[in-house]
């Protein structure tokens, strides 16, 4: 299982990704699922993946692929919009999923996938998109600031109450972490590596990226003063008048 997260802020963008692709007993694998396109300047790309490990990487090898062509073909770094950087990739995931899917379909593998996709390029405003499985796209407004993908519940109410497109870069990414935080100690199919990128608006470079392992010193306090925090504020809520 996999959760992925993004927020789109006045500030810019914060972008996290749990690794693990299997978990079970004797089986956890990890795969980085979050991937940097970058021309310090011009332009920050940064897609999130859940879904279809084969699906989702040869998607991404498509998109490199298209890169190194240069033929003059819209790619991921000649584009001049974030729009078209999310119709590409929806575009890409259409083509691998209609190429494998049905031979997938005959081992009763799923084949669906799904894309966060966000960054900025020169000469527009940050944006923040969500490409569904089957290559259409959603962008993220004020009104609902950020996207979730892969194992979304359980770290979804902390996002509800703390984001706002007003929250700060530094807050986003507390919150973020806590997300993820609920998010692991409710589903095991969800773990470390955590890789966390925050994007600063108009830097157009990506200067801040960090991996928190399983023994992060950071992410361990994080978590202990958030349960402590709670297990506070539960004490502290006034008892039932019968």
């Amino acid at each position: 299982m996999t959760y992925c997260a993004a927020t789109i802020l006045d500030a810019g963008i914060v972008f996290a990704s749990d690794s693990r692709t299997n978990a079970g007993v004797d089986n956890i694998s990890t795969f980085r699922k979050m991937k940097v396109f970058e021309k310090p300047g011009d332009r920050v790309v940064v897609t999130l993946c859940s879904g279809n490990l084969a699906v989702t990487q040869a998607t991404l090898n498509l998109l490199d692929q298209h890169i190194r062509h240069e033929d003059g073909s819209p790619n991921l770094m000649n584009v001049r919009s974030m729009y078209e950087v999310a119709d590409l990739v929806g575009i890409a995931l259409r083509e691998v999923r209609r190429r494998d899917g049905p031979y997938l379909q005959q081992s009763n593998v799923d084949s669906s996938a799904s894309f966060i996709v966000g960054g900025q390029i020169a000469g527009e405003e940050d944006r923040l998109f969500m490409v569904y499985s089957e290559g259409n796209f959603i962008e993220a407004m004020p009104e609902t600031p950020y996207f979730q993908i892969g194992e979304v519940k359980y770290g979804k109410p902390i996002l509800d109450r703390v984001i706002t497109p007003a929250t700060s870069l530094d807050d986003a990414v507390k919150c973020v972490l806590v997300s993820f935080d609920s998010t692991m100690k409710s589903n095991l199919t969800v773990g470390p590596p955590i890789d966390l990128l925050c994007y600063e608006r108009e830097s157009l470079r990506v200067t801040k990226i960090h991996r928190f392992d399983a023994s992060d010193p950071y992410m361990s306090s994080l978590r202990q003063q958030w349960s402590d925090g709670l297990k506070r504020a539960f004490a502290q809520l006034p008892d039932i008048a019968w």
